[in-house]
């Protein structure tokens, strides 16, 4: 074995006995329900924040931007950008109301107010679909990863490891485990990305405009000023960004972490921490992405892999040798590590927590089923997942990620706002609105030509949420309407609550006002006695 080889394998190892040595730590925290789904609640603000920007920057971000940049030039900075933009709507809009609203998934926030089994099993249906589209990505990098670095291991392999390593990191550590990796993770990826934007400032004179200057000179002005696009890519563009913006709030696997912490205040704070950590990831991605195009050419990037998504660890050898090289991917493991455990514990909790527990058991199911059906449906997503992304191999990690952000925005973002502040919003609307969401992002890119190729139906390449999210509210508008009178008799029934008490509990906390005032009453009394 080749001494590079030694060095790489002992920076896998690395992280691998690192990850389980925090899994077994969390093992002994993880004893109930609440710990495994969400680590009690009891994770702090800074904390969370740390948590979200290690779930939040994939192998799509550390992989798939910096791929996209070396080879199409700034377009591929776009993406930074909207995944970046992305947290302004979850911070305005959905942090806080989810915190005071869940408990331990999405479903949960929606059932408070539309206590219906349809509700929870649309809900479930959407989480398990966007977790493993995202899943795909970060299997499809890791092949593409080991690959690089280790060759003697098939790409087949190393996604079904990956696979494997998660589905155990989940089942025996639970939300404690997956909260702490994701964190250290994201210490990795930031170190990892300033060495790498230090290494390549070094051949410019640490002059950021050098660089531009440079790949400018050397690859021509569109790598820095892309041509003005056709209408059908501006369409598609508009497409993308609406995807990114709008699907970060709607993400199960980034929502459950506003359930980890102890209230909104910590929720908020979360946000203000990763939005400054995820921020300063991004700046630095035109660097490293610029730095390969110089550095390693991009000729030696298709090469290795058409879809650009190991330009960083080759930058990385470039600059540092083999050691470097062996630092740098053994991070990008590390990053997929962490969001795959993100994605199968969202996944597995809503096939167990909302379809089993409380659509198939009606809410009766003990902890000790409730963590079996969770392993049973760990498993099941991440065979699904690993057959899937031997499927798309091909495919840059960075489209599959959107690919998900398109099904959220679609799918969830529209009955979550709709939850939040549409008084007449119904059961009938929030189940419509969910079907017609996903059926209609899922089905376009099945007829588009990143699945169809030349025989496409759909025109567009990238996720269709320009079409599918405007079908997410339709649906919504139209079920909410034909279910007027369904709504009246549930809310007699106690099946419904009523918007005001949602209303006033989702910007508060408090849910039960009559109990808060009464306690403040018996409080100010006994401090004036």
């Amino acid at each position: 074995m080749a001494t590079e080889d030694i060095i790489a394998l002992a920076f896998f190892a690395g992280v691998i006995a690192l990850t389980l040595a925090i899994t077994y730590w969390a093992a002994k925290r993880n004893t109930g329900a609440s710990s495994h789904y969400v680590a009690g609640g009891q994770i702090k603000g800074w904390q969370n924040g740390l948590a979200i920007s290690g779930d939040y920057l994939s192998a799509a971000s550390f992989l798939g931007i910096a791929g996209a940049i070396a080879l199409s030039g700034f377009s591929g900075f776009y993406l930074s950008i909207g995944f970046l933009v992305a947290y302004l709507v979850v911070l305005l809009l959905v942090a806080e109301p989810l915190r005071n609203l869940g408990k331990y998934t999405l479903a949960d926030m929606l059932t408070t107010r539309f206590n219906a089994k349809g509700v929870r099993a649309t809900s479930a249906l959407n989480t398990i679909t966007i977790s493993t589209f995202y899943m795909i990505a970060q299997l499809v990098g890791a092949g593409a990863l080991i690959g690089l670095l280790l060759p003697f291991i098939p790409p087949t392999m190393a996604i079904i490891l990956v696979g494997v390593l998660m589905t155990f990191y989940v089942v025996v550590g639970g939300m404690v485990a997956t909260t702490w990796i994701q964190i250290v993770k994201a210490v990795l990826l930031i170190t990892a990305t300033i060495a790498l934007t230090i290494g390549v400032l070094a051949q410019f004179s640490f002059n950021p405009v050098a660089v531009f200057s440079e790949v400018q000179s050397s690859v021509g002005q569109e790598a820095m000023v892309p041509p003005p696009p056709s209408f059908a890519e501006g369409i598609d563009t508009i497409s993308l960004f609406l995807a990114l913006v709008l699907g970060t709030a709607g993400l199960p696997h980034i929502l459950i972490r506003f359930l980890t912490v102890p209230d909104a205040k910590a929720a908020r704070s979360s946000i203000v921490w990763a939005t400054w950590i995820i921020g300063g990831f991004y700046l630095l991605t035109p660097i490293v992405g610029y730095g390969a195009t110089l550095l390693v050419g991009r000729d030696t990037i298709s090469s290795q892999d058409p879809a650009g998504n190991v330009a960083a660890p080759q930058l990385a050898n470039v600059i540092g040798g083999p050691a470097f090289l062996g630092f740098i991917a053994a991070v990008a493991f590390a990053t997929i590590v962490a969001v795959v455990a993100g994605l199968v514990i969202s996944a597995s909790g809503a096939f167990a927590h909302d379809f089993y527990n409380n659509v198939i058991r009606n809410g009766e199911a003990s902890e000790q089923e409730q963590f079996r059906a969770a392993r049973i449906a760990s498993g099941a997503v991440a065979i699904g997942s690993i057959i899937l992304a031997l499927a798309f191999q091909d495919v840059n990690v960075a489209f599959l990620v959107a690919l998900a952000f398109g099904i959220a925005a679609s799918a969830n973002v529209p009955v979550i706002l709709l939850t939040l502040f549409w008084k007449k919003f119904n059961t009938v609307g929030a189940i419509t609105g969910m079907l017609a969401g996903l059926i209609s992002a899922v089905g376009l890119t099945i007829l588009g030509p990143n699945v169809l190729g030349d025989a496409a139906i759909y025109p567009l390449e990238q996720p269709p949420a320009i079409f599918s999210v405007p079908l997410g509210f339709l649906g919504c508008y139209v079920g909410t309407l034909f279910g007027g009178k369904d709504a009246e008799r549930e809310m007699a029934e106690g099946k419904q609550v009523s918007y005001d008490e949602i209303y006033v509990r989702a910007q508060t906390g408090i849910s039960d006002i009559e109990k808060e005032l009464q306690e403040a009453k018996h409080a100010s009394e006994s401090s004036r006695s």
